[in-house]
Parts: structure tokens; C-alpha cells; sequence
């Protein structure tokens, strides 16, 4: 999320085409989605804690990068917008690769110490995690581009991104020195482990893949075209739109987390029921996008953003886990991190190009007929089963899914 509040002023700062952006976005993603099962079944052979500090040393070395190279472009130190692109884009490409680690590794760490029942509350708590990364990101990123534009552009647009850097670092070291393990990697070479042929289109687990994919592309085209929108209706641009577009995503997240913390338990609904009322939400959401025209109406759409997150991603994250066996839980985790990259690998593209090219409404025109989409499939094809009751998310503080 705090990528996507820097990226899209930054380029316009830089002088660099909107579809840059995209693509930068694009092939991170596209390299997550073929590494995150990878690094799921590397779990199951060198254990979940080292695996998981690599992925958030691979996600501080990509901001490092990053942050670089955004600041030697902003100096006039780098001029060509070609090679700055190129730059830009190896150093997320870095996020891609090796960022992916964490994911499936902290699923199948909360997978291998719970049981079937506790999983449902655990894996819950662990997916809303992400809440908190929204809520807190795009405010303290507003924040950040506020105080450091006092003391000049450069600083104000990247000290997000040094910031961010600077806490990936210590949660890396604190991971790999502090976290307890309880599981032993496997001294089998992983020969045990699951890593099933096409475990992906096994009946009890597809629907849930297949609705994280169209949800991944949701949010994608939605988040990414959601600082352009706010640029273009509202008549502001470079780091003065982040002071928009950070308190209306920070409401948005307040939303997922009242929805996980406060509708959630109390409602007591299954997983499919969680997926359909999510997804009719997000349409709703998108719905306000196409009339959206001032920070009122902005924020609205971003606060039933928020709840259709936090109704429909707990839903096919648990729903997911618990149809799989415990010896499947790291590939199982690997294709759930997958499946929730695959949508950026086209959204970037796919949702700037109808915005640049079409019209400012089409993008938003999509994403809410693909959740109506999305909430029919869900119904016919989930099966009715667990509720999420009184203590999913009493622990979503201590907790963090890994960023987009």
C-alpha cells in the first residue's frame, strides 16, 4: 500500500509516462506468482522462520534500491527516463522475487501450531494482519511526504520509502533471531512434503484460489488507479495528492478493521457467505468510484473498499486452509500468495490503460461487474461450511499479512 501511494506521484514527478507505473507493478507481480510456491514448499525443507526472514531481507534490499534510485533520478543525477524505468523497475522486481518468501512461510508457520479449529481463528487473525499495514501505511506515508517536503521534494516523496526500508530490516533480524519454531525443517530433502502435482484443481480448493484471483485483480485496479482518480477530479498532483489519498485509504482500512474485529465475530457467517457479502460490497465501492468527484465521496468508496476486504479476504484465506491436510499446508500457502498476486500482474496495465485510454470510469465499470461476478460464483460454488465466530481477530494487532 505504500508503494502504491509513492509510485504514481513520483513518476508524474519524474516526468515518467502513467503506464511506467503499471509496469512496475505488473512484473513484480508476475515474478511473485511463480515464486510464491516455490518459497511455500522451500518451508516445508528449511523452515518457516528462515524463510520468512528472507523474504522481508529481499522486500528492505528492494526498497533500498528503490529509494535510490527514485533520489538520484529526482537530483538530475539520472536523466534518461528509459534507464530510470529499467532501474525502477529491477529494484521492485527485487520485492517479486524474493519478498514472496514471507507469505506462505507465516500461513504454514500458524498452520504447523494450531489445530483444525484453532486454524480458522489463527489464519483469520494472520490475514487481517494486513489491515493494520493499510491503516497505518498511507497515513504515516502522508505524514512522512508532509514533513519531509519541508525540507525539500526529494526528501518528502522517499522518506516513506527510507523509513519503510529501515523497519523491514529489523523485523528481518527479529524473525531470524527471535522467532520460535516449534516444526523442524525436514531432513528428508522434503521427500514428506505434500508437493502434489496440480493440487491447485483439487475440487475443495479451487473455488477459493480462483476467487482470490479476481479479488487480487480487484484491488489492484481499484488501489491503482484509486491516486490517479484523486489527481485528475481533484486538481492536485505530485506529493500534495498523497495528503488525500492517504487519509481516505486509512479510512478504508479503519473499515476492514472494524469489519474483522466488530461485524465478523458477531455475525458468526461461513466462509462463502463472508466471499459473496465482501464481493457485493467491493461492487458498491466501485460503484461510488465512477461518480466520485470530491474527498467526500472519495473516502466513501474507499470505506466500502475496506469492509468488502474485510468480509471476503478472511473468507478464502480460512476457507483455503481448511480444506487442505496438514502435510499440504506450505503449497497450500504458496498457491494462496499466488493466487493474491496474480491479479497485479494484469491490474497495473489492464486498469491504467481503460483509465488513460478509455475513460476515467471504465476501470471502476469493470471491477463492479467482476465482483457481482465473483459474489454468484462464490455462492454456487463454495460449499457452506465453518463459521467465523467470537475470537477470530482478538490478536490482529500482534499480526501482519506481507504487503502488495
Amino acid at each position: 500500500m505504500l508503494t502504491s501511494a509513492v509510485l504514481p506521484p513520483l513518476t508524474r514527478e519524474l516526468g515518467l509516462p502513467d503506464w511506467t507505473a503499471g509496469a512496475i507493478f505488473s512484473l513484480s507481480a508476475a515474478i511473485w506468482v511463480v515464486t510464491a510456491p516455490y518459497w511455500g514448499a522451500k518451508s516445508n525443507i528449511w523452515g518457516r522462520r528462515r524463510v520468512a526472514a528472507i523474504g522481508m531481507l529481499g522486500f528492505a534490499v528492494s526498497m533500498f534500491f528503490f529509494a535510490l534510485t527514485a533520489m538520484a533520478a529526482l537530483l538530475g543525477w539520472i536523466s534518461n527516463w528509459v534507464l530510470i524505468f529499467a532501474l525502477l523497475l529491477t529494484a521492485r522486481s527485487l520485492f517479486g522475487v524474493f519478498g514472496s518468501a514471507t507469505n506462505p512461510a507465516a500461513q504454514a508457520y500458524v498452520a504447523d501450531r494450531t489445530s483444525r479449529d484453532e486454524r480458522m481463528d489463527e489464519i483469520s487473525t494472520l490475514t487481517s494482519g494486513f489491515t493494520l499495514g493499510q491503516m497505518a501505511g498511507p497515513a504515516a506515508a502522508a505524514a512522512l511526504i508532509s514533513a519531509g517536503a519541508s525540507l525539500s521534494p526529494t526528501v518528502g516523496l522517499l522518506a516513506p520509502v527510507v523509513v519503510i526500508t529501515i523497519i523491514a530490516l529489523v523485523i528481518a533480524w527479529l524473525v531470524a533471531t527471535k522467532l520460535p519454531e516449534h516444526r523442524s525443517p525436514r531432513s528428508d530433502g522434503g521427500i514428506a512434503r505434500s508437493g502434489e502435482k496440480g493440487l491447485w484443481r483439487q475440487k475443495a480448493i479451487f473455488p477459493f484460489l480462483l476467487y482470490a484471483v479476481g479479488l487480487s485483480l480487484v484491488t489492484g485496479v481499484l488501489s491503482q488507479t484509486f491516486p490517479y482518480a484523486i489527481m485528475d477530479r481533484m486538481n492536485v498532483a505530485g506529493a500534495a495528492s498523497a495528503q488525500y489519498t492517504g487519509p481516505a485509504m486509512t479510512m478504508g482500512a479503519m473499515a476492514t478493521l472494524i469489519s474483522q474485529l466488530v461485524l465478523i465475530p458477531r455475525l458468526k457467517l461461513p466462509a462463502r457467505s463472508l466471499m459473496v457479502y465482501g464481493a457485493i460490497m467491493l461492487a458498491l465501492a466501485s460503484l461510488f468510484m465512477v461518480w466520485a468527484q470530491d474527498f467526500a465521496l472519495f473516502t466513501f468508496a474507499q470505506i466500502l473498499f475496506g469492509l468488502g476486504q474485510g468480509f471476503a479476504r478472511p473468507g478464502f484465506s480460512v476457507g483455503v486452509s481448511l480444506a487442505a491436510t496438514q502435510e499440504q499446508q506450505g503449497d497450500v500457502a504458496g498457491l494462496i500468495t499466488a493466487a493474491n498476486g496474480m491479479g497485479f500482474v494484469v491490474s497495473p496495465l489492464f486498469g491504467l490503460g481503460m483509465y488513460q485510454y478509455i475513460s476515467s470510469a471504465a476501470p471502476f465499470i469493470f471491477c463492479t461487474v467482476l465482483v457481482v461476478v465473483m459474489a454468484l460464483y462464490a455462492f454456487f460454488s463454495v460449499k457452506s461450511g465453518d463459521t467465523i465466530g467470537p475470537g477470530v481477530m482478538e490478536e490482529i494487532v500482534a499480526k501482519e499479512d506481507p504487503p502488495a
